[in-house]
């Protein structure tokens, strides 16, 4: 009996993709403060995440923490919980300063989409595999820019439990079939990390995935993430536009609204 053949690099994509969440997605009961369900996409070119993105986010946490072993959590971090307590006010700023200048400086992509509960008008549907859905066709428009789309591209998200994630499994495998916008075949495999992973990937998309939320959420109030991360939408102008015509393309409002671009 043979041995099957071994996979050699040529068989994916330059990119790799860690998916992020921000909010529950259950409709019962909803946050007044929070009404939306945001999912998050951070796409990364692979060298320059292993060369760049991944060693600066060591040398932060060896600076501020000693070791690399800390995970770091918006929401840990936005309430001073497990091991984020500051000295000072100005300590806290200055942590915050080099973090944002991470994000900034770090090349990736983003896709992202946001679902306005409250407006949803099935109730039937699942916020998650809504959300899911756009941002699988939209990575799929991505990765056919970049010659990309034949190849296999992983995605990464992070475990929820035995029946969310065998959901979200079921879910992905139904729209990578051909139960998608464009009727193909999508050339994407989800990989599920454990909460625990200290995955600078996952961090990152942890940390953008609330600024989109609350950009839809209180667009009237200040929000500095949000303007950084403008720039790094998909966005129909190419990369000669960026920060400007990403709505409805990077980043989808469901229901939409009047002044996106239907898709």
């Amino acid at each position: 009996m043979s041995a099957e053949p071994v996979r050699t690099e040529k068989s994916f994509s330059r990119y790799v993709v860690y998916v992020d969440e921000s909010g529950d997605h259950g409709l019962e009961r909803i946050d007044p403060n929070y009404p939306v369900f945001t999912l998050a996409f951070c796409i990364f070119h692979k060298n320059h995440y292993a060369q760049r993105v991944v060693p600066s986010i060591e040398t932060f946490k060896f600076k501020h923490f000693g070791h690399d072993l800390v995970v770091l959590h918006e929401t840990d971090i936005r309430k001073e919980k497990s091991g984020f307590r500051f000295d000072s006010r100005q300590h806290k700023e200055l942590f915050l300063d080099e973090l944002t200048d991470i994000i900034e400086t770090s090349n990736f992509i983003l896709i992202a989409c946001v679902i306005d509960k409250h407006r949803l008008r099935e109730r039937s549907d699942n916020p998650y595999h809504l959300a899911l859905g756009f941002c699988l066709e939209t990575l799929y428009e991505f990765l056919e820019e970049k010659q990309e789309q034949s190849l296999t591209t992983h995605i990464v998200v992070e475990c929820r439990g035995r029946r969310e994630d065998a959901e979200l499994e079921l879910e992905f495998r139904r729209l990578c079939a051909g139960d998608n916008r464009f009727s193909r075949i999508l050339p994407f495999e989800i990989v599920f990390a454990d909460k625990k992973t200290n995955s600078s990937g996952l961090q990152l998309a942890d940390l953008v995935a609330r600024p989109i939320g609350l950009s839809v959420v209180k667009p009237e109030q200040p929000n500095r993430a949000f303007d950084l991360l403008k720039r790094k939408f998909f966005c129909s102008g190419g990369r000669m536009q960026v920060g400007i015509g990403f709505e409805g393309w990077g980043l989808k409002i469901h229901p939409p609204l009047e002044s996106e671009r239907p898709r």
